[in-house]
């Protein structure tokens, strides 16, 4: 659960500018450009090492992750739009090309290139990737305001059960509303 106003902030892709990532082939950062590290809020050494998952935002379904990962794989280059993760939580919106890197006739890593959309294409995919992800995985986005009391309460309660507050919460709506 997203406790802070930066959750709802969008980070804009400069005009111009390219993201660039590499991964090894099972998707962990082994290069990172600058402007990848500046628009998702992480220096390139804390990116470096890590998933390329660290800017999956929860609003994009896995269908669109395992469809890449499948053309990927096959050798063929996925492309598509990419609703990201910010370090701070908030987020950006990306056009992604994603495709192997060969050497010698071998696959030896992946490289991402990612490009700036504009606010119609991120609203057109925002509703496409609501609708799949309330499909496939049963999940809507909600914007709630909680009493801070009551967000102190789900804070200690997933604490004291060593879970997530979305798990926390997930199991107090179970055991009340149905």
């Amino acid at each position: 659960m997203l406790t802070s106003y930066k959750s709802l902030i969008q980070s804009e892709v400069p005009s111009g500018e390219l993201i660039i990532s590499r991964t090894d082939l099972h998707g962990n950062i082994t290069y990172a450009n600058e402007t990848f590290a500046f628009i998702c809020g992480y220096s390139v050494d804390e990116l470096i090492g890590k998933p390329h998952s660290i800017v999956r935002h929860p609003d994009m379904p896995k269908s669109v992750f395992k469809e890449l990962w499948t053309s990927i794989k096959a050798g063929k280059i996925w492309k598509g739009y990419v609703k990201n993760l910010r370090k701070d939580g908030g987020y950006y919106w990306v056009y992604a090309e994603v495709s192997g890197v060969y050497k010698d006739g071998k696959l030896v890593e992946y490289k991402s290139l990612r490009s700036p959309i504009d606010q119609e294409v991120q609203e057109i995919f925002q509703e496409k990737y609501d609708a799949l992800l309330a499909k496939e995985e049963g999940k809507v986005r909600a914007i709630v305001t909680l009493n801070i009391e009551n967000v102190e309460k789900l804070t200690k309660l997933a604490q004291d059960k060593k879970i997530t507050v979305d798990e926390a919460l997930k199991d107090i709506l179970d055991d009340t509303l149905l």
